[in-house]
């Protein structure tokens, strides 16, 4: 099968990460053809003037719509591209050089609709940058709730998310929700037989460029919203994703319990957050990310475990939400 390749890539007021991302996608050593296409999402600050500069490298389409949120602009992206296979790749992310080779061995071995790929930090990501994608990729946190290699059950995410034209034509694509719309497209695609992979070694480098108020702020939203798609998708459910509430309702009970002299749950949650900075101060091999692990595990737990809960306690059904 010849696949060619169409990377759909929205983008919000943020020119530099378009730079920094189309400076990957010259490095790639794919050969064959692929084409690029930037969706300006009623941006004030746009990326024209950096698209420029590569036009004499990359094939690219650079596209301009009104602010409709990321789902609806990836949409009007696989409209207009040229393409029989989209990669859905956001702005913040770098590739290394091999991606899109790894990409097409893989599907050329074992083709697939839908495909998603895993995240990594890069060694030029700031301490911070590492603790974070330590909190969202190991499987002592969160990391695991994506799924594993089966080709179902595995919920790609827009941020390194590869689809058909055709798996996007009869899905509509994504939704007009404005978080979980890529979990939505995963749930709907598999409710439509196709055929879903991870591919491990067709990693992106995702540059999370959050503070830890925006931080707790993203994870807060995604607890929020998980509620709300097992609803929608009852068959979907998983006791995992439960895990960042019961650790939040713990160390309430650690916190009271401590006072009354019963130190047996502080004990464990201590235990844990040890566990987390020996974990990832041995893979980081530096004792800083180690500590901003700590933290970062600590925000996304409380984050999505206090967005979950509220929402599951004050859930009010919305009307279905269309591509």
């Amino acid at each position: 099968m010849i696949l060619t390749f169409s990377i759909i890539i929205p983008v919000f007021n943020r020119p530099d990460e378009i730079d920094e991302l189309l400076q990957s996608l010259c490095l790639q050593t794919y050969s064959d053809w692929f084409e690029i296409v930037i969706i300006e999402d009623g941006s004030s600050q746009t990326c024209a003037d950096v698209v420029a500069r590569y036009r004499d490298e990359l094939t690219i389409k650079y596209l301009s719509k009104p602010n409709t949120g990321a789902g609806l602009s990836r949409n009007f992206g696989m409209k207009n591209a040229s393409g029989n296979y989209f990669i859905i790749l956001d702005s913040d992310v770098l590739l290394p050089p091999t991606y899109l080779s790894r990409v097409d061995k893989r599907l050329q071995e074992a083709y697939t609709d839908v495909f998603g790929g895993p995240d990594a930090a890069h060694d030029s990501f700031s301490d911070w940058q590492k603790a974070i994608n330590y909190a969202m990729t190991s499987f002592l946190t969160t990391g695991g709730l994506r799924g594993g290699k089966k080709k179902k059950r595995f919920q790609p995410r827009s941020f390194n998310m590869g689809l058909s034209k055709k798996a996007f034509i009869d899905s509509g694509g994504f939704s007009s929700r404005r978080i979980g719309e890529d979990i939505d497209l995963s749930f709907r695609l598999e409710k439509l037989n196709f055929s879903i992979q991870l591919i491990p070694e067709a990693f992106v480098y995702h540059k999370r460029r959050s503070s830890f108020k925006q931080f707790f702020r993203q994870t807060y939203n995604f607890g929020k919203e998980r509620p709300i798609l097992t609803k929608q998708y009852p068959d979907t459910a998983k006791i995992t994703y439960w895990f960042p509430t019961f650790f939040t309702i713990g160390l309430l009970i650690a916190i009271v319990t401590f006072f009354l002299k019963i130190y047996i749950p502080i004990l464990l949650l201590l235990g844990y957050l040890l566990t987390i900075f020996i974990d990832s101060s041995i893979k980081s091999k530096n004792l800083k990310i180690g500590l901003w692990s700590v933290l970062t595990t600590f925000t996304q737990f409380i984050g999505y475990g206090t967005g979950f809960l509220q929402s599951i306690l004050f859930y009010k059904k919305r009307p279905t939400i269309s591509p």
